[in-house]
């Protein structure tokens, strides 16, 4: 590892957050001083941090903080916990402070901190809507997506249209399957597997996976989440009795980190009930030919986000393994607590060897450069 000697990271956070202590420990751990904190409640309140010359610069998440929450949506009043609302205010707030943090990175606001994921890659993975038709362009295989959605009605014409009859419903600006519905189609029946729950005439977020079946509660749902992103359903392969998919960590263009993630329901989300699966028996599975294949797909979408030190790949293998499809791409989709690769390095420490190496600097990132599949680097949990 080189150039250690004067580096200074910093990040834009929640303090005292898991992201926050991990990242920070990942950072002490490389016999660095303390990481910078720049709160994201001072980001999205308007403030524009002075961040030090040559500073290496990580984006956190701003979720799980409510009022940083409430101030990017500015909302007089907090949102309740776990309320589903068009997410169109929150991401003009985000946006807007990416862009106040990208000013004052580029020198246009004085200091010249060096970012480790370009705000605005991230404004634009945190867009469904534009990601998918950036990665669609480049060729990278995502699932047809409809024209946007406006409501239910809207949504059963396009589907009727496109003769699709099995749909993942998303609002644009979602994360971590907030608002997304798994909406399956027969006639005048109807199935929506959801986390969203209905009280109150309101949404919510649970970590209880339901199925409504009712329409007009199904109507009354999406019409709520306002403009959708809607994609076609792409069936995924199973493994040990349950539908598998994988979340892919590509740190300085090389997938470093895969966890397979084992649900017996369509969401795979690790919050939402499914499990972590083993790797490398779903690389046996797979066989190695498609499983190199698929990690050269995680290798070039993540390509496309450049200025991203990290990208989350959110990958899909379709029954019989020989197909597979991105379904998101994630600029915060590092936290896995736990998982650690053979270097015995997780995410947020294989970042830091990654930026020290040179990354971001106008350096090759060691020896290492851009891999292809065969360079991914096994996992264990």
């Amino acid at each position: 590892m080189t150039g250690v000697a004067g580096v200074r990271f910093a990040a834009v956070t929640n303090p005292g957050g898991r992201r926050s202590r991990l990242f920070a420990d990942a950072v002490r751990a490389a016999g660095l001083p303390p990481v910078v904190e720049i709160p994201w409640r001072a980001l999205a309140g308007g403030d524009v941090p002075v961040v030090a010359a040559g500073a290496l610069v990580r984006i956190d998440s701003p979720d799980g903080d409510p009022e940083v929450d409430r101030l990017l949506r500015g909302d007089v009043e907090p949102v309740a916990h776990g309320e589903i609302r068009p997410g169109a205010a929150w991401y003009a707030g985000f946006t807007g402070a990416l862009n106040r943090l990208g000013g004052r990175l580029g020198g246009r606001l004085g200091g010249s901190g060096v970012p480790l994921s370009d705000p605005d890659a991230v404004a634009v993975m945190f867009d469904k809507r534009r990601c998918h038709a950036v990665l669609e362009a480049a060729g990278v295989p995502v699932p047809a997506a409809l024209p946007p959605v406006t409501g239910y009605v809207d949504l059963r014409e396009r589907m009727r249209a496109a003769g699709f009859g099995r749909v993942f419903v998303k609002p644009p600006h979602g994360s971590s399957a907030s608002g997304v519905i798994a909406l399956e189609t027969a006639g005048a029946r109807l199935v929506a597997t959801t986390s969203v729950e209905v009280a109150d005439g309101r949404l919510y977020n649970s970590l209880t996976v339901r199925r409504y079946t009712d329409e007009a509660t199904v109507a009354f749902v999406v019409d709520r989440l306002g403009p959708l992103h809607v994609e076609r359903w792409f069936p995924k392969a199973g493994h040990g009795g349950r539908t598998v998919d994988l979340r892919v960590v590509v740190v300085a263009g090389r997938p470093t980190h895969v966890v397979v993630r084992a649900s017996r329901h369509p969401m795979t989300n690790l919050h939402l009930g499914a499990r972590r699966g083993d790797p490398a028996a779903v690389r046996a599975a797979a066989g190695e030919e498609n499983w190199r294949a698929a990690m050269e797909t995680c290798a070039r979408a993540a390509a496309l986000f450049p200025g991203c030190l990290m990208v989350g790949v959110d990958l899909m293998f379709a029954p019989g393994w020989r197909r597979h499809a991105v379904a998101e791409v994630n600029a915060f989709g590092d936290l896995l607590p736990g998982l650690v690769n053979e270097h015995g390095r997780d995410t947020y420490a294989e970042q830091v060897h990654a930026a020290l190496a040179g990354w971001g600097r106008g350096t090759a990132v060691g020896s290492e450069g851009r891999a292809g599949a065969d360079r991914v680097v096994p996992c264990s949990t």
